[in-house]
């Protein structure tokens, strides 16, 4: 176990917790995220696979890649989007904060998926109907239940692992 800081910016606080170093599935560095402002996320990312998939603007793919970059490998609060859908859930008081780590996993994959759709474009290949086609599935699924896979799976991951 180690000893952490972590700043509670609700209660402008510093805290002193035990982290288990093995067992770093929760993300205490970035602040918590508003799951319901990912909501609105996966609506942009269905939106921009479906206009992929079903028109010749292929080139939205980068916006998927770039947007999943930022959020996942960066940090969620960095995203002109997020904030956006963020402040927007907070205006209509539909906040529901968690943390952030399981959402970045599932941008990290966004981003792959995106780069491997603009990366098959490029080439001339059909391929990235693949990924777009997931893409589109998944973000529909957490659009209109709340269930995000790739949050599910880095969840299993760590407690299979922690076994």
């Amino acid at each position: 176990m180690t000893k952490v800081l972590v700043f509670d910016y609700r209660n402008m606080l510093i805290l002193e917790v035990d982290y288990v170093v093995e067992f770093a599935m929760l993300r205490f560095d970035i602040a918590p995220v508003c799951s319901n402002a990912y909501r609105f996320q996966a609506a942009m990312s269905f939106s921009i696979a479906a206009i992929y998939l079903l028109t010749p603007y292929k080139w939205v793919a980068i916006l998927l890649a770039v947007g999943g970059f930022l959020r996942g490998f960066v940090s969620p609060h960095k995203c002109l989007s997020y904030k956006l859908f963020s402040a927007l859930t907070q205006k209509f008081g539909m906040t529901k904060m968690q943390n952030a780590g399981s959402k970045m996993f599932a941008d990290k994959i966004a981003c792959i998926a995106g780069l491997a759709m603009t990366i098959t474009w490029l080439m001339g290949s059909d391929v990235g109907a693949i990924p777009a086609t997931a893409i589109l599935i998944f973000a529909f699924i957490d659009l209109v239940t709340g269930f995000c896979a790739a949050c599910w799976a880095y969840g299993a991951y760590y407690k299979m692992k922690q076994a």
